[in-house]
């Protein structure tokens, strides 16, 4: 065989492998996306269930503490805002906080009567909030460690090459803000 045709079966076969490679890195990126997709759904699961329990837990407040209108309008509001859809992350993590911080005053209104304090349906909301409460956490944590695994690999060199040409783009984390909603609510009286 010729110098000339070795060439060129070598560069075929370095083509070849590269654009195996470039098939793998595409592919990887696709699974990464959705697999960002696939836990944010989850959040939203989570969130649409916190959101359900609301009402119910707001209901039996009023029923005790029927002059605290402002505290009830506050969480109502929050929780309307919260439940809205189009957000994006971050939107979506802002008004998660406000809800937190609205289901904690509305707490500490709770705290105030003894008599709801001993319900068994307010104890029952609150178990229910606080599980729903951990279970978004670890959803969050899900989430976010996807985003990280998606963002370091459109960063990193070489698969960024490969991210730049088919316009993936980095995800946003699902971030608590303020310090004091770092942590879920407490409702265990």
């Amino acid at each position: 065989m010729p110098g000339g045709a070795i060439a060129a079966i070598v560069v075929g076969v370095l083509v070849v492998i590269a654009l195996l490679w470039a098939v793998a890195q595409y592919n990887a990126l696709v699974r990464l996306r959705n697999l960002v997709q696939e836990s944010w759904r989850q959040i939203d699961v989570e969130l649409h269930r916190r959101h359900d329990l609301i009402p119910n837990l707001v209901e039996t407040v009023k029923g005790y503490a029927a002059h605290e209108r402002a505290v009830f309008d506050e969480v109502t509001r929050a929780r309307a805002a919260a439940a809205g859809q189009g957000a994006s992350v971050a939107e979506q993590a802002a008004q998660e906080n406000q809800l937190t911080q609205a289901l904690g005053r509305l707490f500490a209104v709770a705290e105030n009567y003894p008599v709801l304090r001993a319900s068994e349906n307010f104890q029952q909301l609150q178990n229910e909030l606080s599980t729903t409460e951990d279970r978004i956490a670890a959803a969050r944590r899900f989430y976010n460690a996807n985003v990280r695994s998606l963002n370091t690999k459109i960063e990193t060199f070489p698969t960024n090459v490969i991210a730049g040409m088919f316009h993936f783009e980095r995800a946003e984390y699902f971030e608590v803000q303020d310090p004091q909603v770092r942590q879920a609510p407490t409702v265990q009286f």
